[in-house]
């Protein structure tokens, strides 16, 4: 990610705390100004990357559909409006919160390895790793599977009105806009000489009369456009139930002509994904993931995500005072961070696929083991890759049994909305990016490349390619409880940053009582000391990433700390997503974060009403 553009922006105002209260609105904080409104409704409110997705959603709740309609609907948008970031092609990580039950759910939309797809696989083709573009990495796309999944369990509508928003601007076109033309490594403008030399499906699509397009054309995708019809025609003729009518345009996804296409056009480049993987892949859906945390209970996808690694985090911070050590302080950042970096070797040393591996989860997010990784938290910043060892309670890991850290991937949008009645829903979808897999030009979006997170040696490491395993993942939305009841809908493009930015924001609006608006857009900070989420996925000891807001005095405290301080523009730190409902009223408020025209990734949105 690029963050080197400076754009003129205000300084935030330092945070000033009140006492905490869940009695509404009215007693929140509200000294100092956001450089957005705050945003606020009672029947419905959604925060997404794209005004447009922003605005199917809401339209859809218009119709009399629930929170999770909107939140699908919004996500077929985002994979036609936002390729670079996502399509359907892709991955989606769901949380879904039910008014009346006391444990929200997971849905499992991350992709799964080709039943063809071993470490001699590879290795037989020549590759050291497996290649981070092409068919190779493909494996089966999870993103619909778990889209029709959360329609059929929590949704009221049906699947052709739900995707109508998406047909119709795929069929006659939207505006492009500057992220999918300029944003970094990612944009049409970064690839189009690749488009033009290698990939020609893309550079049908995206380039349309053999030259890029320019901001505010409109780009049409009638093969997308036709893909989903094609769908919606399964639907209608499948007659019966609602779920019946669903379960037809699934099948027709990975057992139909879509998936007919996927594997002619794999087979055409080498690849290793086959119908039987297509037919035989099913969403999973599980139990969320729970920590409690000052009166909250949090809520997160599992262990094939990063997501635990953020109520890891909070684990060790619950043994410090956070509110006594001041918001943004040198001590304060100090001890996030390093806790950042306890939580996140242990991600790297234990998390994979748990239906290959055993995640010692309910060790790692005990509080005994907690404040056994506190206590390693000293004055200064310590350089090592420290995970610890939960299984024998014990805070480190003898050296013979680390594993070295290992890269994960790019690309991610967030879609949030909660509803009038409390359901609430936390989408992030990502991958198949255009800059990744040249675009099937029959079905108008490209493949995922996420397995070639996976390695290809050693047999028993926990995130080694295998047959219909799943890649581990950082893609990870966030679901807050509070008094029993869905409280707190959120997430983060960013990957390795995406959790680091959401403990942020949580701490920002549990600890120190921001509005969800404030919490967002107050200065941030990121770790890269762990491999980085960017090509080329370099680890930097001790770096720590800082928005100049901060303030001076913090930045040269943590630098005679011994944190390798890389002062960011301000502006740069975020890209968060959220909506809130409170618990007592029913008010609605969303919030979305302005930094993204610093990276030239489109400014994220919130519409209520």
């Amino acid at each position: 990610m690029d963050y080197k553009s400076d754009l003129e922006q205000k300084r935030d105002t330092p945070a000033r705390t009140s006492s905490r209260s869940s009695r509404g609105f009215r007693n929140k904080d509200t000294s100092g100004n956001s450089f957005y409104p705050r945003i606020f409704g009672k029947r419905g409110a959604i925060a997404t990357e794209h005004y447009l997705s922003a605005e199917a959603g809401i339209e859809i709740l218009k119709q009399g559909g629930n929170a999770v309609d909107a939140a699908v609907a919004a996500t077929f948008v985002e994979g036609v409006v936002n390729q670079q970031m996502h399509s359907i092609g892709g991955e989606v990580t769901i949380l879904i919160g039910v008014p009346g039950t006391d444990h929200p759910v997971a849905i499992n939309g991350n992709m799964v390895a080709p039943r063809r797809a071993t470490p001699s696989a590879f290795l037989d083709r020549g590759f050291e790793k497996i290649p981070p573009e092409g068919v190779l990495a493909a494996g089966v796309p999870g993103a619909m599977a778990a889209l029709i999944e959360a329609l059929i369990r929590f949704g009221s509508m049906n699947f052709a009105d739900i995707a109508r928003p998406a047909i119709d601007l795929a069929r006659t076109g939207f505006p492009v806009h500057s992220g999918l033309l300029r944003q970094h490594k990612y944009g049409i403008s970064a690839n189009v000489e690749k488009f033009a030399s290698q990939w020609p499906g893309s550079m049908a699509l995206y380039c349309p009369e053999g030259r890029m397009p320019f901001e505010g054309e409109l780009l049409r995708n009638p093969a997308l456009a036709g893909m989903y019809d094609y769908l919606a025609g399964a639907e209608t003729s499948a007659g019966g139930t609602r779920e019946r009518g669903l379960r037809a345009a699934a099948d027709a996804f990975y057992k139909g002509e879509v998936a007919g296409e996927i594997v002619k056009f794999v087979a055409a480049h080498d690849g290793l994904l086959e119908l039987t993987d297509l037919e035989g892949f099913k969403a999973r859906v599980e139990p969320a993931v729970r920590l409690d945390f000052s009166g909250v209970e949090l809520y997160k996808c599992g262990p094939w995500t990063q997501g635990p690694a953020l109520l890891q985090t909070l684990s060790i911070l619950k043994n410090r005072d956070l509110r006594a050590l001041g918001h943004n302080s040198q001590e304060y950042i100090h001890v996030v961070a390093e806790a950042l970096k306890l939580a996140f070797a242990d991600r790297d040393q234990f998390y994979g696929d748990p239906s290959f591996i055993d995640v010692p989860l309910t060790d790692l997010l005990s509080d005994e083991y907690g404040s056994l990784r506190a206590a390693l938290i000293g004055d200064d910043a310590n350089a090592a890759l420290r995970p610890g060892d939960p299984r024998r309670m014990q805070a480190l890991l003898p050296d013979h049994e680390r594993w070295e850290s290992q890269p994960w991937g790019p690309g991610t949008v967030n879609v949030n909305v909660v509803d009038a009645s409390g359901l609430a829903a936390a989408f992030t979808p990502s991958g198949a990016w255009i800059m990744q897999s040249e675009v099937v030009p029959a079905l108008g979006f490209p493949l995922g490349s996420r397995l070639s997170n996976c390695l290809l040696a050693p047999d028993n490491h926990p995130n080694v390619v295998a047959p219909l395993r799943q890649p581990r993942t950082t893609i990870s939305p966030s679901l807050a409880m509070k008094e029993g009841k869905p409280w707190l809908a959120f997430g983060s493009m960013g990957g390795d940053q995406q959790d680091q930015w959401q403990l942020q924001f949580f701490l920002n609006r549990v600890v120190f009582d921001m509005p969800i608006q404030r919490a967002i857009e107050a200065p941030k900070f990121s770790s890269e000391h762990f491999p980085g989420f960017f090509y080329p996925h370099d680890s930097f000891r001790n770096r720590l990433r800082i928005e100049e807001t901060v303030g001076e005095k913090a930045i040269k405290a943590l630098a005679a700390r011994g944190h390798d301080v890389d002062i960011a523009p301000s502006w740069t730190e975020g890209y968060l997503c959220a909506v809130e409902r409170d618990v007592v009223s029913g008010m609605l408020e969303a919030g979305a974060d302005p930094r993204g025209a610093k990276a030239e990734i489109f400014p994220a949105c919130t519409l209520a009403f």
